[in-house]
């Protein structure tokens, strides 16, 4: 089953370790609202795992940062951004929870468009 991208979400690799949740706000923040940042956590040294999401309340800004970050640097560090994958939001790359936690993957998404669809109703 192939689940839509999240065109609003974006994966953010190359993270320097420095960088926490509200300077990756702070560096997209000039295209527009965000809705969220994350960066998740390694649970054993509880530092990021030199990624993150950054998910814009509007497609359009996202598509602008992602044209204007990917391959940016930031700390010294070049940026790949690009659409997240649900499955990546969920558990990054080599998944961090510490079970498997794929099988609620389906529905958190449901649970994002379900967001998304009651934000549409709502305004």
């Amino acid at each position: 089953m192939n689940q839509p991208v999240q065109k609003n979400t974006l994966y953010v690799g190359g993270l320097a370790e420095e960088v926490n949740e509200s300077i990756l706000h702070a560096a997209f923040i000039p295209f527009g609202d965000i809705k969220d940042v994350k960066t998740p956590l390694d649970l054993a040294t509880q530092k990021h795992r030199s990624f993150g999401f950054v998910t814009f309340l509007e497609r359009e800004d996202a598509v602008a940062a992602m044209d204007n970050m990917d391959g940016a640097e930031l700390y010294g560090r070049v940026l790949t951004v690009n659409y997240a994958l649900p499955e990546r939001i969920k558990g990054g790359e080599q998944g961090w929870a510490a079970q498997p936690i794929w099988a609620d993957a389906d529905t958190w998404f449901e649970r994002q468009q379900q967001e998304e669809e009651m934000q549409r109703i709502q305004a």
